[in-house]
């Protein structure tokens, strides 16, 4: 089925580190994890409204394209692979404190939009997992809205980590990124093995 793959590859590219995670653990360490609800609110709203886009925007070409839905597989299994290596091969890195101003939902909610690794985690979990199964409005709809609960419990749960899951992250960051690379390479190959 579907469905496992499709929420694997979004706890994958959700939990693993990335702006949304870092600036949520920063600003939960700096300013509160009541405080920070604010900017994580901002990244929930931006992120439905970029999986709506990529939900319609894949289906337009679907409906248009009919034979792209193989390029589209192919594009976002190369893609998850080359997020899995880059994970599997990070280094530890320090993090620095972020400034105040990223700890509102106005910066959260428009950083969505520049932010490459939300835009290609909607395009690449639509186009791969949904569109071929499900085109109609209510589903789009209904699929946006998981991805986008997938993502907000990652932040929630960097948020709550704070300091404490970044000391432990600084400890296990290696066996941690393998097996979160290990857990793409699965999503990948699971592309072809559902449509």
């Amino acid at each position: 089925m579907f469905i496992v793959p499709l929420l694997t590859y979004a706890i994958v590219a959700s939990f693993t580190p990335g702006p949304n995670n870092i600036i949520s653990m920063t600003n939960a360490r700096n300013h509160g994890f009541r405080k920070t609800l604010q900017f994580i609110g901002g990244v929930a709203a931006g992120c439905l409204v970029i999986m709506l886009l990529s939900s319609y925007f894949n289906l337009v070409l679907y409906q248009f394209i009919p034979k792209i839905q193989f390029v589209m597989n192919i594009i976002g299994c190369l893609y998850m692979l080359y997020l899995a290596v880059k994970i599997i091969r990070s280094q530890p890195q320090e993090r620095g404190d972020k400034e105040e101003g990223f700890n509102s939902f106005f910066f959260g909610f428009v950083f969505q939009f520049i932010n490459p690794k939300v835009i290609l985690y909607g395009i690449t979990a639509i186009s791969t997992f949904v569109i071929p199964f499900y085109s109609s409005h209510a589903h789009l709809a209904l699929f946006s809205v998981i991805l986008t609960l997938v993502g907000l419990c990652a932040n929630m749960t960097w948020a709550l980590c704070g300091s404490l899951f970044q000391s432990l992250l600084s400890r296990y960051e290696r066996p941690f990124n393998i097996l979160m690379g290990l857990l793409l390479i699965y999503s990948a190959f699971s592309v072809f093995t559902v449509s």
